[in-house]
């Protein structure tokens, strides 16, 4: 394969900086003036759920936009074959190689959050690009096994 084939995969991600920023501001705000109005009706032990419902979202939002920065990358090159790379959100990886003559490329459509994109070869089976929405799963599964098929139809070195 003259040209490697490397692709990186991420989540779609969650809000930017700027939009989060925006979203905690206008949640407070609500949240306050909610508990507030709650406050001077005499129901002040409901404003302290207001504090924690905001809390929690923020939290929830935190915690998605950490997540978001996971990632995979899959190349396949006549050196390596077909590797992928798993990055976490802390920065963790772990790769996996494939022999690229061997791998096949299926979707696993009984899977219940749609169709799942597993690489397998010899009895091992790895699902990639778990957070990608179902059509993204599917498109990437034909541009892999076209890459895959250019791959094999390639001589071999000698």
């Amino acid at each position: 394969m003259s040209q490697p084939f490397e692709a990186i995969l991420y989540p779609n991600p969650p809000l930017a900086r700027g939009g989060f920023l925006l979203l905690a501001v206008a949640v407070c705000g609500v949240s306050s003036a909610m508990a507030t109005l709650f406050a001077a009706m005499g129901a002040w032990p409901v404003s302290g759920f207001f504090g924690l419902d905001a809390l929690a979202l923020l939290v929830a939002f935190q915690i998605s936009r950490r997540a978001a920065r996971r990632h995979e990358l899959v190349r396949v090159d006549s050196a390596s074959g077909l590797l992928v790379r798993r990055v976490e959100p802390g920065g963790r990886s772990r790769e996996w190689r494939f022999e690229p003559y061997w791998v096949r490329v299926e979707l696993d459509r009984s899977h219940p959050g749609g169709p799942q994109l597993v690489l397998a070869s010899h009895g091992r089976r790895l699902a990639i690009g778990q957070f990608l929405t179902p059509d993204e799963r599917i498109a990437f599964a034909e541009v892999l096994r076209d890459v895959l098929a250019r791959y094999r139809a390639m001589p071999a070195p000698a």
